[in-house]
């Protein structure tokens, strides 16, 4: 009974990645940029830690664009007309994923810049 509990909770948070994949647009620009950056680093062949930062880097922006989604999602329920409040939160969600992107800029520039020059 407790492995099916679990298994209902991922196919929850199975759910929810498709949700945020299939209506945000800038959830699908992660993943493809993610997905070229793995590929490059596979074709540069970048050590073990840097693999880790990139990947590390990677969730970082994928798991604040879901927190993003996810606050989005209740303010609109919660506010469905303009409210200075719901403005903030979103716009704190937003500025959370702006700072894991620039994060990824930063260590892509730190594993990729110098085989590139």
């Amino acid at each position: 009974m407790q492995n099916f509990a679990k298994s209902i909770g991922f196919l929850y948070a199975a759910r929810g990645i498709l949700y945020a994949l299939k209506t945000q647009p800038n959830m699908r620009i992660h993943c493809l940029a993610a997905a070229v950056a793995l590929l490059l680093a596979w074709v540069m062949g970048i050590t073990g830690l840097e693999l880790l930062w990139l990947i590390l880097a990677i969730f970082m922006v994928i798991v604040t664009e879901l927190l993003n989604t996810a606050v989005e999602t209740v303010v609109d329920l919660l506010s469905p007309g303009y409210h200075p409040l719901a403005r903030v939160a979103k716009d704190v969600a937003a500025g959370a994923v702006l700072m894991a992107a620039l994060h990824s800029l930063v260590v892509a520039f730190f594993v990729f810049g110098r085989r590139m020059i």
